[in-house]
């Protein structure tokens, strides 16, 4: 039967969306080298409405790979580095009494913006970590009994450096869970750092994106429209039970205290079908699940002690239910 045109108007709509989403890369490219996997887990994130931890040592453009995504993407964006001072108003904003007046207003914090980026956020204490949960999960803000909606989209990228450097806090379980994604950024090869090296003695600066040529490419009409096409892709049974497998079988793994809960096994499932969609397919397979199973699972677990004093990891634990769990066919 021939589309009707609704429907084929929509689907054009999303085929301009994923070519748009598709020049991303070459965009961000011109101003992050070797980047690809993390670019690609933030333009799931943004399709799926969840939020993205990245980690990675200080130096390894982390915050760059934030802006110049904002940047390609003509989004609003507004960064807030976390220090141990910082104070949950300084996040999300306060009541201001105004003299002229006499009466309180409401003075938006910097969360109100399109994309939200939380430098070293495991610098600040748990008290000012949790301030952004409401935030991530209800996209509105509370002050004074009187909630506030946040823009739309709205995405936190939030950077933080391993545990293990001096002055970090962890992050709390419970907001862990609330990122979608936790994408690690690796220390570039040694031919990808001389080519950083190399723009920088060409006069590249970091803090002018438009200068080093990156230009928007996509916009919120193609989140949008992506957005519904990524709602309309199909997942078999046999799909959604794999999921399940995967997730019940952290749970019984003897490396981990703590397993993958049900909202973890629905972000693995979203995450999936976008990059499904991303891929040019109107279906999840398989392989879409085990693309997405470490960046959608890794900050979902919490390993045994005397496993971690032994060297595993909970890449380590998730490959290897992987590897254990059937594929459907």
């Amino acid at each position: 039967m021939a589309p009707t045109t609704d429907s084929a108007g929509n689907t054009e709509d999303a085929a301009a969306a994923r070519a748009s989403l598709e020049t991303l890369r070459t965009e961000i490219a011109k101003a992050v080298v070797g980047q690809d996997p993390a670019v690609t887990g933030l333009v799931v994130a943004l399709l799926c409405r969840g939020h993205v931890l990245l980690e990675g040592v200080p130096g390894v453009a982390k915050t760059l790979l934030v802006r110049a995504l904002a940047s390609a993407l003509e989004l609003d964006t507004k960064r807030v580095q976390f220090t141990p001072d910082l104070m949950p108003s300084d996040v999300t904003g306060s009541l201001v009494y105004d003299t002229r007046t006499a009466e309180f207003s409401f003075q938006p914090g910097p969360v109100f913006t399109n994309l939200l980026l939380a430098d070293e956020i495991n610098r600040t204490p748990p008290k000012t970590q949790s301030s952004l949960l409401e935030a991530m999960e209800e996209r509105q803000v509370t002050v004074d009994g009187t909630p506030r909606p946040l823009p739309e989209p709205f995405l936190v990228a939030a950077t933080q450096n391993p545990v293990e450097y001096e002055g970090t806090y962890p992050l709390p379980e419970a907001q862990l869970d609330r990122f979608l994604l936790k994408l690690t950024i690796p220390l570039p090869s040694r031919e990808d750092e001389i080519a950083v090296l190399t723009r920088h003695a060409s006069g590249f600066d970091p803090r002018d994106l438009r200068a080093a040529g990156v230009r928007p490419v996509a916009g919120p009409a193609d989140l949008e429209a992506a957005r519904a096409a990524v709602a309309e892709t199909t997942v078999s049974a046999e799909v959604t039970a794999y999921v399940v497998d995967i997730c019940r079988a952290t749970r019984q793994s003897p490396s981990l205290t703590l397993g993958v809960s049900p909202r973890g096994a629905t972000a693995l499932l979203a995450a999936a079908r976008a990059w499904a969609w991303l891929t040019g397919r109107d279906y999840v397979t398989p392989d879409d699940v085990k693309a997405l199973a470490l960046p959608a699972l890794r900050h979902r677990v919490q390993l045994r002690p005397e496993a971690e004093m032994e060297g595993v990891t909970a890449d380590s634990v998730i490959s290897s239910v992987l590897a254990q769990v059937p594929v459907p066919r």
